[in-house]
This record gives C-alpha cells, sequence and structure tokens, in this order.
C-alpha cells in the first residue's frame, strides 16, 4: 500500500455533532464518499482534523474507522504526532495494531527542540514500532524546521519513506532529491504551491481543500501524473481561490465548507471558532464558482 502513497491525500476533518462530540456516524459517510470521488490516499487526525483537541480515546477511534471504511481501498496514513515522544509512540503503536498502512508524524512543537532531538524523535518512534513514516514538516505551527540534512538522516531509517513538506519552502523538494538516493514520497503540505512542488519532484499533496472538492483536487493529480501539463494547470487555476478561502481560517473554514454542502456540521472546538462574516462571504464565493453548492 505505501507505493500508492502519492496523489490527492485529504487531511480529513473530524466531523461533530452538536455537543461538539465526534460524529462518527457522519465521519464513516466523509470517508466513504472521498473514496467514491477519488481521493488516493486518507490521512485522518492530522492538524485540520482537529488531534490537538482530541482525547486519545478520539484520537484512535477516529483511526479505527478510517481504516474499517477505507477497508484497503486507499491508503490510510494515521496522524501519530505530539511533542511528547512517549505519546507519538503510543500512537503509531495503536495505528499499526490497527491496520493503518503508514503514520504521518509532525516535527514536535512547542519544545523547540534542537536537529539532534528532531532525529531523535522520530528514530524513537521508528524503534518501536514497524509501520512506515511520513515526516511532517511544518515550522509555521511547530516553530522548528526540518533542515534538508536532517531528513536525509531519518531518510536512512528503512520504515521513514517520506515527508509531508509544509515549509513553504520550494527549494526544499530540489534539496530532498539531492540527498536523498531511495525512493522517498515528496508530499506537498501546501495546496497553494502544489503544482510547483510537483514541478520540483513532488508526487502528490496532503491537501486541504481535497475535503471539499474531491473529485477535482484528485483530477488535478491524475492530469499532472499522466502528462497533461496544461490540463493540470487549467485545474489549478480553477482551484485557487479555493485554496486562498480556505486558508483564513483553517480547519474552520474547511468544515464551513463542508456544512453548507451538507456533509457535516460546522462545529468546531475551542480555542477555534467558527468564521466570521466575511470569510464565509470568501468561501462560499469560491464554492459557487466551483459549482459546489
Amino acid at each position: 500500500m505505501t507505493a500508492k502513497l502519492t496523489g490527492s491525500i485529504p487531511a480529513l476533518v473530524t466531523p461533530m455533532d452538536v455537543s461538539g462530540a465526534c460524529d462518527e456516524a457522519a465521519f464513516e459517510r466523509f470517508v466513504d464518499w472521498q473514496i467514491s470521488e477519488g481521493s488516493h490516499a486518507l490521512v485522518p487526525v492530522g492538524t485540520t482534523g482537529e488531534s490537538s483537541t482530541l482525547s486519545h480515546a478520539e484520537h484512535e477511534r477516529i483511526v479505527e474507522i478510517a481504516v474499517k471504511v477505507a477497508a484497503g481501498r486507499v491508503p490510510v496514513i494515521a496522524g501519530a504526532g505530539s511533542n511528547s515522544t512517549s505519546e507519538s509512540i503510543a500512537l503509531a503503536q495503536h495505528a499499526q495494531a490497527v491496520g493503518a498502512d503508514a503514520i504521518l508524524v509532525v516535527a514536535p512543537y512547542y519544545n523547540k527542540p534542537s536537529q539532534e532531538g528532531i532525529y531523535q524523535h522520530y528514530a524513537a518512534i521508528h524503534s518501536t514500532s514497524d509501520i512506515p513514516i511520513i515526516v511532517y514538516d511544518i515550522p509555521g505551527r511547530s516553530i522548528v524546521r526540518i533542515r534538508p540534512e536532517t531528513m536525509a538522516r531519518l531518510a536512512e531509517l528503512p520504515r521513514i519513506i517520506g515527508t509531508k513538506d509544509a515549509s513553504g519552502d520550494l527549494v526544499a523538494p530540489w534539496a530532498h532529491r539531492m540527498l536523498i538516493t531511495k525512493d522517498f514520497r515528496l508530499l506537498s503540505g501546501n495546496d497553494e504551491t502544489a503544482l510547483a512542488y510537483l514541478a520540483l519532484g513532488g508526487q502528490g499533496c496532503i491537501s486541504v481543500a481535497a475535503n471539499v472538492a474531491p473529485r477535482l483536487c484528485a483530477a488535478f493529480q491524475n492530469a499532472w501524473a499522466a502528462g497533461q501539463l496544461a490540463e493540470a494547470q487549467a485545474i489549478n487555476d480553477r482551484l485557487m481561490p479555493l485554496h486562498e478561502a480556505l486558508l483564513l481560517s483553517n480547519p474552520a473554514t474547511t468544515k464551513w465548507a463542508l456544512a453548507q454542502m451538507g456533509r457535516m456540521t460546522a462545529r468546531v472546538r475551542l480555542p477555534l471558532v467558527e468564521p466570521d462574516e466575511e470569510t464565509r462571504a470568501a468561501v462560499r464565493t469560491a464554492l459557487e464558482r466551483l459549482e459546489l453548492l
């Protein structure tokens, strides 16, 4: 399954009911819809899935549902990140036990570890489980940046198989290709630069927008993979207003968009709040342009 970790990979939101509890039925329907719309793999309980405010039991349950509903049709990459190495190990071991195909592990946030500390964090997770690991570099949220040299060192570990790069640095995919000689998944973590990332050697995108427009995001990735560059660019141009609108306050914007589409409620957990009227207007305009309403 890990060979299939390319293309359009939504970082799934976690639906919640009006009381704020995880809406498992809505999540089951959402996972099935994502697969039927052509998403190539799924990431439950990442940043967009509000993992930071889910309990451990909720986190584990969402992974279990994603694996069950996917039923081998597409890979499931379970979020297993934490700024506590022992907590991340526990999440990794659970993901492996319930049948996830890989895990996504964010660079430890808030602690501000050194590059050696970052390496030892991932090495510890790697040594205590057998599941493939995708390294998530997002300095805008975690503060620390995983340097290309550290990524190359991590890639020497056999089950570290790729990176989700949300650094916004478009030199990074080139640097990773120059330093890493094995087959290593280069996945963009930014929808708005996904096309440029592909052009520099990327193989897909772990996407926010694919929550809302999964068919179109999959078509974009399919066009690029088929060498239909003009078609990929045209689809990217259509998607760009949606990318910009969702970035205004993700995941609140993404859930609000999905609520307008009848997929779930717009409920988010504090300290997140629903989008203000100006942001809602931008999201609605983007949805209407794509004929998603």
